[in-house]
C-alpha cells in the first residue's frame, strides 16, 4: 500500500500500483488515484442532462463516449450514432489541421479544441510533438498575441489588472480549480522579440503551460496562466477599439511595485508555500528585479533568464564531445546582454567556477557580451545596467560585432539580441578562420528575430528552452521543493547533456530528439529533485528510491476515462 501527500497529507492509495496525486495535489475526480481501466465519475454536482457533459473540457470525450456511457448520462440524441475512438479522433483531427495553410489557423484550431476537449488536446500534442510545437508555442504563438483580441473567444487564464489593486486574493479564488501547483505570469512587457503586447501577451503563459502539461506530465487542472496588466506602451494598442487591455500607459515604479507585490503574496496565502510562480516575457529591469527580490521568499524561475541558461549550457555541456576540451578551455561571445544573454553567461560562469574551483569573478572574465552600443568593458561601467557590470571586462571600446569577434577570437558565438540576420557571412567566415569547429547559436525568437538561419551558417544547435522548463518544474512539484537553486539549474543542464546519444553525435547534434521529450522530462525532474533533497530543500518526505519511475508516475495521461 502506497501512500500519497495531498494537501500535505498522507492518505492510502487505491492500490498496488505507486500512485502520486501529481506530486502532491488532491485528486478531486479520483482519475489519478485510479488506473486507467478503473471507473470514474465525471461528475462533481449533480446534473438532470449530459449537455453539461458536452460542454465540460475536462471529461468530454465527443463520439467517443461509448454506447453504456451514453446511457448513463443522458447523451442519448445528444450526439450522433456513430461510436469513435481516441486513436480515430486523433487521425481525424491532424488530417483536418494539415489542410490549413497557415500556422495561425492551425493554433486557432487547436486553442478551440483545447477548449472542448482537453484530454485530445493533449493526446494529440504529446504524440505529435514534433509537428505541434512551432504551433502552440513559438514561433506561432507570438502572431496569436498580436491577435490575441481578435481571435480572444473565453478566458483560459486570469486577467489581473490595476482595476483589481487591493482585491487580488478575490481574483485569484474566481479561478475554478483550487489545487494549483504551478503559474505562469507575464506583463506583456516583452513577448518574445516582438515588444509590449500588454494585456495580448496572455497567449505565453496559456501555451507554455500546455506545455508543462504535454511535455512534464503536469496535471492541467494544477496550471494556472496569469496575465497582470498595467497599460501598455505600445501605440498602435492604445489606438485599436478593439484592444481588450487596459488603455493606459503601462504604471511604473511604486504603483507597479506593489501590484506585483501584493500578487506575490496572494499567490502565496491562497497556493501556499510550493507554489511554483514562472515569471514570462517581463522587461529586463523587471525580469532581474522581481527574480531578485521573490527567490529568498517564493519557489520562483525565470524562464528567459535561468530556463534559457539551463538549456544552452546543457548544449554546450553536449558539444565539447563534438569540440573537444572543457567549457574552462573555451571563450565565449554573447550579442546581446539582455535576461537571456546574461542568464547565459552567469550559468555558464558557475559551472566552470565549480568544475575548477576558479572563484566566480575570474570564470566570468571567459566570457564576453556585445549590446547595442558594442562590446561591454570596463571603461563604460559607469552607463551600464546593474546587471551587466559584472561582465564589463578590460578592453579597449569596439563598436561592431564583426570587430569583437576578430578581436576576442572566441570559439562559442552566442545570439540572444532579438535581433534578425546579425550573424552575417562576414561574422561566420570570421569564426570559422580561427577555430576547426566553431559553434554558434543563433537563440533568439521567433524565427523572423533570429540572429541567422540554419541555412546561413552550420550550427549544431536547436536549441529549445522546452527541454528544460518541463522537466525542471516537475522535479520541483514532485520533491515539494520550497526554493529555486541555481545548483538545481546546472543539475537540469547535465541531465539533458546526458540524454544525448552517440548516434545523435554522429549526426552533428547537441540536443536529443524533441519526439523523446517526456522521458527527457522524467530524467531531468529526478536530477532536479535529488539535488533538492541534497541540498535539503525538498518537503516531500520520505525520499522515494527510484526517482525517474516516481517521475513518470507522477505524470498526467491524456487517455480517455471510463465513465460509471
Amino acid at each position: 500500500m502506497v501512500s500519497a501527500l495531498t494537501n500535505g497529507e498522507l492518505v492510502p492509495d487505491m492500490g498496488d500500483k505507486t500512485v502520486v496525486v501529481g506530486g502532491g495535489v488532491e485528486d478531486v475526480y479520483g482519475e489519478d488515484s485510479a488506473t486507467e481501466d478503473q471507473l470514474v465519475t465525471p461528475w462533481t454536482v449533480s446534473v438532470a442532462s449530459g449537455y453539461t457533459l458536452l460542454r465540460d473540457p475536462h471529461h468530454n470525450k465527443g463520439l467517443a463516449f461509448t454506447e453504456k456511457e451514453r446511457d448513463a448520462h443522458y447523451l442519448r440524441g445528444l450526439l450522433p450514432p456513430s461510436v469513435s475512438n481516441q486513436e480515430l479522433q486523433e487521425k481525424k483531427l491532424m488530417h483536418n489541421l494539415r489542410q490549413y495553410d497557415r500556422p495561425l489557423h492551425r493554433y486557432t484550431a487547436m486553442m478551440d479544441l483545447q477548449e472542448r476537449n482537453e484530454r485530445l488536446f493533449y493526446k494529440l500534442l504529446i504524440d505529435n510533438v514534433e509537428e505541434l510545437l512551432p504551433i502552440v508555442y513559438t514561433p506561432t504563438v507570438g502572431e496569436a498575441c498580436q491577435k490575441y483580441g481578435s481571435i480572444f473567444r473565453r478566458p483560459q487564464g486570469l486577467f489581473i489588472s490595476l482595476k483589481e489593486k487591493g482585491k487580488i486574493l478575490e481574483v485569484l479564488k474566481n479561478w475554478p480549480e483550487k489545487s494549483i501547483q504551478v503559474i505562469v505570469v507575464t506583463d506583456g512587457e516583452r513577448i518574445l522579440g516582438l515588444g509590449d503586447l500588454g494585456c495580448q501577451g496572455m497567449g505565453i503563459p496559456v501555451g507554455k503551460l500546455s506545455l508543462y502539461t504535454a511535455l512534464g506530465g503536469v496535471r492541467p487542472s494544477a496550471c494556472l496562466p496569469i496575465t497582470i496588466d498595467v497599460g501598455t506602451n505600445n501605440q498602435k494598442l492604445l489606438n485599436d477599439e478593439f484592444y481588450i487591455g487596459l488603455k493606459q500607459k503601462r504604471a511604473t515604479g511604486q504603483e507597479y511595485a506593489e501590484l506585483l507585490h501584493e500578487f506575490m503574496c496572494a499567490v502565496k496565502q491562497n497556493y501556499g508555500e510550493k507554489i511554483l510562480v514562472q515569471f514570462e516575457d517581463f522587461a529586463n529591469h523587471n525580469a532581474f528585479e522581481l527574480l531578485e527580490k521573490y527567490r529568498t521568499t517564493h519557489l520562483v524561475f525565470n524562464d528567459d533568464i535561468q530556463g534559457t541558461a539551463s538549456v544552452v549550457l546543457a548544449g554546450l555541456i553536449a558539444a565539447l564531445k563534438l569540440v573537444g576540451g572543457t567549457l574552462a578551455d573555451h571563450t565565449f561571445l554573447f550579442l546581446g546582454a539582455g535576461e537571456a544573454g546574461t542568464g547565459i553567461a552567469e550559468l555558464i560562469a558557475l559551472e566552470i567556477s565549480n568544475k575548477t574551483n576558479a572563484p566566480l569573478e575570474e570564470t566570468r572574465k571567459k566570457i564576453w557580451l556585445v549590446d547595442s552600443k558594442g562590446l561591454v568593458v570596463s571603461s563604460r561601467k559607469e552607463s551600464l545596467q546593474h546587471f551587466k557590470k559584472s561582465w564589463a571586462h578590460e578592453h579597449e571600446p569596439v563598436k561592431e560585432l564583426l570587430d569583437a569577434v576578430k578581436a576576442i577570437k572566441p570559439t562559442v558565438l552566442i545570439g540572444t539580441s532579438g535581433v534578425g540576420k546579425t550573424f552575417t557571412k562576414d561574422v561566420v567566415e570570421a569564426m570559422a578562420s580561427f577555430n576547426k569547429k566553431p559553434l554558434i547559436l543563433a537563440l533568439s525568437n521567433p524565427t523572423s528575430q533570429s540572429e541567422c538561419t540554419a541555412e546561413e551558417a552550420y550550427k549544431w544547435s536547436g536549441a529549445n528552452n522546452a527541454y528544460i522548463f518541463p522537466g525542471f518544474g516537475l522535479g520541483l512539484i514532485m520533491s515539494g521543493t520550497i526554493r529555486v537553486h541555481d545548483d538545481m539549474l546546472l543539475a537540469a543542464s547535465e541531465a539533458l547533456a546526458a540524454q544525448v546519444t552517440e548516434e545523435n553525435y554522429e549526426k552533428g547534434l547537441i540536443y536529443p530528439p524533441f519526439s523523446n521529450i517526456r522521458n527527457i522530462s522524467a530524467h531531468i525532474a529526478a536530477k532536479v529533485a535529488a539535488k533538492s533533497y541534497e541540498l535539503g530543500l525538498a518537503s516531500r518526505l520520505p525520499r522515494p528510491k527510484d526517482l525517474v519511475k516516481f517521475a513518470e508516475s507522477c505524470m498526467y495521461s491524456p487517455v480517455y476515462r471510463n465513465y460509471l
